[in-house]
Formats: structure tokens, sequence, C-alpha cells
């Protein structure tokens, strides 16, 4: 009887686990796993941190395309302005060391030039209010600027007027309304002198001259009889009038 109790008893209770022998319990990730809301919340967490990256990657680039073409813009500007400015004074600066150097050696176009004085200045279109009312040439109840200087003696006597530098007489006018006798003189590098107001010419069209020839005799004109007997005297270099002081020498 106690046997069948003993062995009843056995058949009821639970195997019992040996000392030692490791205990099978699920693992806190596998428990987290099996929430049915875990996957989802992931989904949505991976999704808001793409978006987020996006986000700061385009608002960036957005900063970035707002900022850059103003500033490229500016700094392009001034670039240019100072490209331009750069360019307009070596242009400036080119001009006048070419004007300079094709009237390397000019002299003024008499035998002693402290022999003449100025006696109406070139036109200035920077010069002084004084400048342009002493530059202009008035005939009747016109006004122009004048594009030469003119030169006379201080006892008004005639003066013999010199090439002031070698070339080709290409222009000889006797006596036309108004100037006197006109020559011409067309030296290296497009550089021209002329001679206005004389009263005869001792060269003739295609002669060439030497710096300091006699050309002709100071004279009178027409439209600037008030200066007496008088040389008016021009430069060109390549058709532009250039004020002779610029380009001869201090008197």
């Amino acid at each position: 009887m106690n046997e069948q109790n003993k062995s009843s008893q056995n058949h009821g209770e639970a195997p019992k686990k040996v000392q030692g022998e490791p205990v099978n319990q699920p693992s806190s990730w596998k428990k987290l796993l099996s929430k049915r809301w875990v996957y989802p919340a992931a989904y949505v967490a991976a999704a808001a941190i793409i978006l987020t990256l996006v986000w700061v990657y385009q608002d960036t680039s957005q900063k970035n395309l707002t900022q850059d073409p103003a500033k490229v813009t500016e700094q392009s500007t001034t670039a240019s302005d100072a490209a331009a400015s750069k360019d307009t004074a070596t242009d400036a600066k080119d001009n006048a060391v070419e004007v300079t150097a094709n009237a390397e050696g000019m002299v003024w176009p008499v035998a002693n030039a402290k022999d003449v004085k100025v006696v109406k200045p070139f036109y200035d279109e920077n010069g002084t209010e004084e400048n342009h009312q002493a530059a202009m040439v008035q005939y009747d109840d016109t006004f122009t600027p004048n594009v030469g200087v003119d030169l006379a003696r201080a006892d008004d006597q005639a003066f013999d007027v010199k090439a002031a530098l070698g070339g080709k007489v290409t222009r000889v006018d006797l006596n036309p309304p108004l100037t006197g006798t006109v020559i011409e003189i067309t030296h290296d590098n497009n550089l021209k002198t002329v001679y206005q107001s004389l009263s005869d010419a001792k060269v003739k069209l295609g002669d060439t001259v030497k710096q300091g020839d006699t050309i002709g005799t100071a004279g009178r004109s027409e439209i600037e009889k008030e200066l007496g007997n008088h040389v008016h005297f021009e430069v060109y270099d390549k058709g532009t009038p250039v004020n002779p002081e610029t380009v001869l020498p201090k008197q």
C-alpha cells in the first residue's frame, strides 16, 4: 500500500531540475520583438530619420543656392568693374606712352622757342573754365574749340616756321579763305603736324623735310586776325588732336 502511494506521488510531481542545469527563459529582445507594435514603430522611426536627413540636406543646398548667386554676381560685377577700370587705365597709359614715344624729339616749330609765346592755348575738355574761355576761336558769331596752339612774337613781327619733326609734306593749301596758307607733314606711326596762318610756303606737296627745315613764314589769318602775325600749330596722333604743349619741350 505504501509502495502504491509513493508511486502515485512520483507520477503526479513535475520532474525536478538538476542543480546547476541552465534554465531556458525567453530573452528581453525576443519579448520585445514579440510585441505587435515593435515593427511598425521601427519603420516609423527609420522613416523619420531618413526624412530628417533629406530635409537637412535640402535646406543646406537651398541656402547655398540662395546665397551663392548673389555673392557670385556681386563678385563678378566687382571683378568686371575692376577689370574694366584696369583696362581703361591701361589703355589711357598706353595711349599716353605711345603719343610721347611718337613725338619723342619733337621741337617747337620756330628757330628759337624763347622768341615766341602761346597766344591761344589748346582747348582741353578736362581743363579749367579759364582754359575753355581762352581756347575758343571766334569768327563772327561762331565759337569753335582750338585744336592747336597759336604762337606769336611779342613784337608782332613775322618769323620763319620750322618743321617740328622730319617727315613728308602731304598737304599744301596756298592762301585758302580764313586760315592762310596751310602745310601738313606726315611723320612715322601716323603722327601728323599742321601749320596754318602762314604767309607763304617754302615746300611743295611730296617733299621730304628734316626737323628744323624752314617750311614757311608766319603771317595773318582772317579767322584769328586779332592775333597778328602768328602760326597756328596742330599735332595729330592717328587722327586725334593732341595738345602740342604736352609733347613739346618746355620753353
